[in-house]
């Protein structure tokens, strides 16, 4: 169907519908061409260290030396793996590690989630106090920390021991602060129905308020497990025996050349590859359910 149009003479044109549209086309085609390939380029330059990495853990001593940004190994071989597990003591980093982690993130889980509820929900003198401790705590850089961390457990003798690795991590301070935030998004009315129907403050707490925080849990969840996994100053002042070193520290061990001379790339990057897959793996299983709680909470509100 033509469109009638009116110029300054009086004269009438016709302009067929869509002429616009197909004029300006080609000009949004090449702006989102040149939108996706800045994407890829830099797409590109983030993942080319993982590649590297993964195809450097599988090259020979020589290969690795001669061509180490080379993506492809030539040729394909595995004694670096063979090496970690045989020459190295990565099974007993691994087990430390696994154990650091799996208490840490449920202790954070618990802790965090009951700290966080009770200066969301309780009223009691000094919770302003309290709060803004947390914030400030948050603003503090880890490091300033190290050495009255380690005056603490030295004084309270448990240094160089699990409960060193363990016991100042079970809370975080971005935890508390994570959770607090999302128990103030639930409304009061739900929790007061749970208490007319005779529920205790832990008992709404529990079977009411903290299931309806899957989203929060699960970005908890992940963040904890993360930061534990790679947690490496503060494992350089809770421990100094060898059989508690947990991965982080025991690769800055092998970087720093106990294992003699040569540079040792593929084993190095072997051992950086597994230790990278537990949290790769963590975040892929959590994400979809994160993304779906996030999303369930966009629709609620």
């Amino acid at each position: 169907m033509a469109v009638t149009t009116q110029r300054r003479t009086g004269a009438p044109t016709l302009r067929r519908p869509g002429a616009a549209g197909r004029r300006g086309e080609p000009r949004g085609l090449v702006t989102n061409l040149v939108g996706y390939a800045i994407l890829v380029f830099f797409a590109l330059v983030f993942l080319y260290p993982f590649v590297i990495q993964i195809a450097g853990s599988f090259k020979t001593e020589p290969d690795a030396a001669a061509n180490p940004l080379s993506p492809v190994p030539d040729p394909v071989d595995l004694t670096s793996f063979q090496r970690i597990f045989e020459g190295t003591n990565f099974p007993l980093w691994m087990t430390n590690s696994l154990v650091v982690t799996l208490v840490v993130t449920i202790g954070r889980i618990l802790l965090d989630s009951l700290a966080g509820y009770a200066l969301a929900r309780l009223r009691f003198r000094g919770r302003g106090a309290i709060f803004a401790a947390v914030i400030a705590v948050m603003a503090v850089p880890g490091v300033v920390l190290l050495i009255p961390k380690f005056l603490v457990l030295n004084q309270l003798g448990i240094y160089d021991t699990y409960t060193a690795l363990i016991l100042p991590l079970l809370v975080d301070a971005a935890g508390v602060f994570i959770m607090k935030q999302f128990f103030e998004s639930i409304p009061v009315s739900v929790e007061e129905a749970a208490r007319i129907d005779g529920a205790g403050v832990f008992r709404t707490f529990w079977s009411v308020v903290l299931p309806m925080a899957r989203p929060a849990l699960i970005t908890l969840t992940i963040l904890s497990f993360q930061g534990s996994w790679n947690e490496f100053p503060h494992t350089l002042v809770a421990v100094q025996d060898p059989a508690l070193f947990t991965l982080p520290r025991g690769l800055a061990d092998l970087v720093s050349g106990s294992l003699g001379a040569g540079s040792q790339y593929p084993l190095k990057l072997g051992a950086a590859l597994l230790a990278t897959i537990p949290v790769a793996l963590i975040f892929v299983i959590f994400q979809r359910y994160f993304v779906r709680g996030a999303n369930e909470g966009s629709d609620k509100g």
